[in-house]
């Protein structure tokens, strides 16, 4: 099945690039390409994608307004947003516009194919670096509430998962990608995968971010 994608970047020459890494994939079509957020919702009208992915910051129209107006028009299509910036702020305005995933332009290949395939799939992705900021952000504000929270202790899920699958989620927990934690646990990155598959599979969760927010819920994995 192929997904229809539909992107969106004011830099010519990053959109470019985006699109020539997206050829590779025979699953994947970017059926049209667009400057700005009105450009956006013309051409989601239009083509009617499976997935739209978007700089946050433009001229006449920015990501974040975009994708709202977008999700209210044609709910099922999904955005990705695309920046430079992991501050937790950005973040969470993109996601409560609508947005499914949101990914850093620092980003290799495979993290941009793997966020599509998820989203598409009807999961969420977010860069490993903004997860591990909004986990941190997370129990800051935990740690600062005066009523309603009990600090939980930390311990390792050993009644759940492995203890390299402990290991794996941890090192998602820190914001590591399947290369970082292939190369900081001298094993292959799809060893790493099936780490991450089953990982989800035994904590009943979609996509490595839930994966990770109910692990810093329970005192599974320790935020630096």
């Amino acid at each position: 099945m192929t997904t229809k994608i539909v992107l969106i970047d004011d830099h010519v020459l990053f959109r470019e690039g985006i699109k020539r890494i997206l050829d590779f994939e025979d699953s994947f079509d970017v059926v049209a390409e667009g400057n700005d957020g009105a450009d956006a919702l013309s051409l989601v009208e239009t083509y009617q994608p499976d997935i739209v992915l978007m700089d946050i910051n433009m001229q006449q129209m920015n990501g974040v307004e975009a994708t709202k107006k977008i999700f209210e028009k044609q709910s099922d299509v999904k955005v990705i947003i695309l920046s430079i910036h992991d501050d937790e702020n950005y973040v969470t305005h993109a996601l409560k516009s609508g947005a499914q995933g949101y990914l850093l332009k620092d980003m290799d290949s495979e993290s941009l194919i793997q966020a599509i395939k998820i989203v598409s799939d009807g999961g969420a992705y977010l860069h490993p670096k903004v997860t591990h900021n909004m986990v941190k952000e997370f129990q800051r504000m935990s740690n600062q509430a005066s009523t309603g929270f009990e600090r939980v202790e930390y311990r390792k899920p050993l009644h759940l998962l492995t203890r390299r699958e402990c290991e794996v989620l941890q090192l998602l927990a820190d914001g590591k990608s399947n290369r970082g934690i292939s190369e900081t646990l001298f094993i292959s990155e799809k060893t790493v995968k099936n780490h991450v598959s089953n990982i989800l599979q035994k904590m009943n969760v979609n996509d490595r971010t839930q994966a990770v927010v109910t692990a810093i819920k329970n005192g599974w994995v320790e935020v630096l």
